[in-house]
């Protein structure tokens, strides 16, 4: 098969008219002694004149101009004869070089083309086609050159959170637009049953950005779900009206084994390559997905489809520090929290059916968390969380052990003072410990790999997924991908 690389080198090399007439100079033999009038250089291969002719004559040159004209015609040159007449008239430059430099351009603009793209195609995709002599050949991609784009909206009981993104590889994608707030939607829920004015408020100005945000771009797919907190409300179907009505926005409340398999969809990247099986697990505000993965006998990139059990905790950050108390927390009201979690997972009946693979060295654990990547940053000494460095990383147990230790030896306000905490989480974040803590009694394991992502990113996978966007479009890598 010929190289075309080489085919187009040799024939810019050769140029227009063919083989190498451009460079036969006519010179005296050097034993002569001297040198005789040089005669024009010219692109074809003219019968040269007497020596004693001296320049062309009028008709020579016409003849030349004739020649030249056909043989560019010959190679598909788009020059009218006028311009050519008007370039060889007034021009003293060679006539090969310009048809040179234009058959070099017709030929790279040609190269560009993918080989499934004809020039119909090219012509018909785009406006009405310029007089040859202008047009530069350009590629199109018959499948369109942007990429969809699809939103995922997680109303929480603690938090509001939207992410925007289009296809890149597969199993990826690269984050367009994201929003984050805490509201506290679930506040108070767990002693008068219903959502409170205040924080249905601020969950609905949280979504009005949310609307914003998703009315300012095209978006092809999107999913807008609400968990816990509308989920046990006694007003939760009553409060999504509201925010139909006041934001546009026509949200759904999933149930929890929708929750889980979404939590899991979403981290199938951070499974480690030698693990046989996981327990994957999302400490909520209200509530805790536990989900058993056993990928030993295969694995698909669907991590959802290798659940071999999962739990529904009714007990999140929120809910455990309402109860237990948040703000000062002791040792003993800490191990108080940690056993009644451990209570309640005492009644998932199916806790153990990994049986011995969660207990060889193949086997870890996932978080996906604030509590798990809090600990992290502050595991990292971060002067402010740092979501690149924290999602994906690994934490051995004795360090888990420790940062536990350490946040329960500091007060109220020596938490709401670390960067990775903050004010908004200070009176959460040993809630969120002893939930862990309670899970790792239960499945001990030496590592535990942090995922800052879960419910959205699930989401965004399985429409992605479900639509062939990897399948059928091939996208560019860029930053931001997940």
């Amino acid at each position: 098969m010929k190289n075309p690389e080489e085919d187009a080198s040799i024939a810019s090399r050769d140029g227009a008219s063919g083989g190498n007439s451009a460079h036969d100079d006519v010179r005296n033999s050097p034993a002569k002694g001297r040198r005789k009038n040089r005669r024009p250089r010219t692109a074809s291969a003219e019968p040269r004149p007497a020596a004693d002719s001296g320049r062309p004559d009028g008709e020579q040159k016409k003849r030349a101009r004739r020649r030249r004209r056909g043989k560019a015609k010959a190679h598909g040159s788009t020059v009218q004869v006028a311009a050519a007449d008007a370039t060889v008239a007034s021009s003293s430059a060679p006539a090969k070089s310009a048809h040179h430099r234009r058959s070099k351009r017709g030929r790279q603009g040609r190269a560009a083309l993918p080989p499934d793209v004809t020039p119909e195609i090219r012509i018909a995709s785009g406006a009405a086609p310029k007089p040859q002599a202008e047009q530069r050949p350009r590629a199109v991609s018959a499948r369109g050159d942007t990429p969809p784009l699809y939103a995922a909206l997680d109303l929480g009981t603690n938090n509001c959170r939207l992410l925007v993104a289009s296809p890149t590889r597969p199993g990826q994608f690269r984050v367009v637009d994201a929003f984050s707030r805490i509201v506290r939607l679930g506040e108070g829920l767990g002693a008068t049953g219903r959502l409170g004015d205040k924080a249905m408020g601020r969950a609905i100005e949280a979504l009005k950005v949310c609307g914003d945000k998703l009315g300012s771009r095209t978006v092809s797919r999107s999913r807008l779900i609400a968990t816990e907190a509308c989920r046990a409300a006694e007003n939760g179907a009553e409060f999504l009206s509201r925010v139909r009505e006041e934001t546009g926005l026509e949200l759904e409340i999933v149930d929890r084994q929708t929750e889980a398999r979404l939590a899991v969809s979403g981290c199938g990247t951070l499974v480690d390559r030698d693990a046989e099986a996981i327990v994957l697990f999302d400490i909520g505000g209200g509530s805790s997905e536990i989900a058993l993965i056993d990928v030993s006998r295969r694995r698909s990139p669907r991590l959802a489809e290798h659940i071999i059990a999962w739990t529904s905790l009714p007990v999140g950050v929120v809910t455990l520090a309402e109860r237990f108390g948040g703000r000062d927390v002791t040792r003993e009201s800490f191990a108080a929290m940690v056993g009644h979690v451990a209570e309640l997972i005492e009644a998932f009946t199916d806790r153990h059916k990994l049986g011995e693979l969660a207990k060889s060295p193949r086997f870890h654990l996932i978080g996906t968390s604030g509590t798990v990547t809090t600990l992290a940053g502050i595991h990292l000494g971060l002067p402010r969380y740092d979501r690149r460095r924290i999602d994906g990383m690994w934490m051995d147990k004795d360090d888990v052990t420790s940062m536990t230790s350490q946040l329960l030896s500091w007060d109220f306000d020596a938490r709401v003072a670390n960067p990775c905490i903050g004010a908004d989480r200070a009176d959460l974040v040993l809630a969120g410990c002893a939930i862990l803590d309670a899970i790792r009694n239960v499945w001990p394991s030496q590592k535990l790999r942090v995922a800052d992502r879960g419910l959205r990113e699930g989401i965004l996978t399985e429409l992605m997924s479900r639509d062939g966007a990897w399948r059928e479009r091939h996208y560019s890598t860029t930053n931001g991908r997940h």
